[in-house]
């Protein structure tokens, strides 16, 4: 459980410096101010009476603050971007210069290539030097002109590179296997007495990061996604027993499939992790497929890359570079079984499969998104000027607010089955509540 203890934020001292920004302190609906750091959070905001209240847990509001800790003018900053693509991470990259070079007046930022490896002395490239001519246009593409990367690299050598490039402030982009890196690189700063502020900004398309309501990428995913399942739906349709097979991205967490389900409104049975099926026996995924095809003659089925891990036959453990499990491909796997199931039954079907992952991950944010970017970009760049470190830019009950890494990333957000999210992916699909089982 959450304490008060856990959401404390450090920084590297005290704050000496007038901001440059030229806003109010006086609150106000709607107006642009200065934040302070008493201002706060509510971890919960919904009491029950028939429960005791907990102590109370409240986040530190982000935003920019009237004293910061690091002279603009001496003040070079870096971004560096990990981990897989996600829609934004240009927009993010484009944000983060234009705040510290228009509003703070810092004279360099540094673009880090190719993720963590661009902090290893041992195989990085050199850092860009990012210009307003260098930004201009990147929110328009997909990926991120830095490049990424996945894999660990040592701590010590990436400190000291931060250290001879005379970088005072790191935002690192990336889901909790980045921000793990970048909690370690900010507890050797400081452990060194390196005044490096440290600043997360949380990036998974997954939307599997605590405390964070909605990471940038979401939504786009699910309006791409939902292209998918519908021509996914036309497909199933347009045959004599259609079945059309769409595996999205979710390893732990299924926000995608379920998301895209409901806004979607085709799809009829949607599988993700965190609700475990069985395919066999009586009440089993299959049977009800069968049902379902003989009674309406197409099926659409979305399923995340993290669902059924339990049914597939084990095989050697693989790991990619990040060290995470290889996760076996559910989508292939659902397909043979799917097909040798109604081969078995007599019943002739026609399955299209669907695999988007990469066309999804690829391309820009859309509108929504692209809003979400600016502000988590510009609200780290507050937080590190202020000499915040060892910090993620949350985003709860729609207030930008500071959590420590550390608690961010110790567990993962995931879809509960008794949210309202997946009861609604219950009333678009019309399946069980549970496949099979006791």
């Amino acid at each position: 459980m959450l304490t008060p203890d856990d959401v404390k934020v450090r920084t590297l001292g005290e704050r000496t410096i007038r901001s440059p920004l030229r806003l109010s302190t006086v609150y106000g609906d709607g107006m642009v101010n200065f934040a302070l750091d008493d201002a706060k959070v509510r971890h919960t905001v919904q009491l029950r009476p028939d429960r005791k209240r907990p102590q109370e847990v409240l986040f530190e509001q982000a935003g920019p603050r009237e004293r910061i800790y690091f002279d603009p003018t001496t003040t070079r900053a870096a971004i560096v971007t990990c981990g897989g693509l996600c829609p934004g991470l240009n927009n993010v990259i484009r944000s983060v210069y234009l705040e510290l070079h228009h509003h703070y007046g810092v004279r360099e930022v540094l673009g880090i290539r190719y993720g963590y490896r661009g902090l290893d002395p041992q195989v990085a490239d050199e850092p860009v030097r990012l210009t307003g001519e260098l930004v201009a246009e990147i929110h328009k593409q997909g990926g991120t002109v830095l490049g990424s990367s996945r894999g660990p690299h040592d701590v010590g050598q990436m400190v000291d590179m931060l250290q001879r490039l005379g970088v005072n402030v790191l935002l690192c982009v990336g889901g909790d296997g980045t921000q793990r890196g970048a909690h370690e690189i900010a507890a050797e700063a400081l452990r060194r007495g390196a005044e490096i502020a440290v600043v997360g900004i949380p990036k998974t398309i997954d939307n599997d990061i605590m405390y964070v309501w909605r990471t940038f990428g979401y939504y786009t995913a699910i309006e791409q996604a939902r292209e998918v399942l519908t021509c996914a739906h036309v497909e199933a349709t347009g045959a004599v027993n259609g079945i059309a097979l769409v595996k999205l991205m979710g390893r732990d967490a299924g926000f995608i499939a379920a998301g895209a389900t409901v806004a979607s409104q085709d799809v009829n049975f949607t599988l993700v992790p965190e609700v475990p099926f069985e395919l066999d026996g009586p009440g089993g995924f299959l049977e009800w497929l069968k049902e379902r095809i003989l009674g309406r003659h197409h099926a659409v089925i979305a399923v995340a890359e993290g669902a059924g891990q339990h049914l597939i036959p084990p095989d050697q453990a693989q790991r990619d570079a990040s060290g995470n499990i290889r996760y076996r491909d559910i989508g292939t796997f659902l397909r043979t079984r799917i097909l040798d199931y109604f081969a078995a039954e007599g019943i002739p079907v026609s399955l299209k499969y669907f695999d988007p992952s990469y066309v999804i991950r690829s391309v820009p944010a859309n509108c929504d998104d692209s809003l979400l970017c600016d502000q988590l970009a510009r609200h780290a760049v507050h937080a590190a000027m202020a000499g915040k470190t060892d910090v993620l830019i949350g985003f709860w009950y729609n207030c930008f607010v500071h959590v420590p890494i550390e608690a961010a990333v110790a567990e993962r957000k995931q879809v509960s089955p008794e949210s309202e999210l997946w009861r609604a992916v219950l009333a678009a699909t019309g399946q069980p509540a549970r496949f099979g089982g006791p």
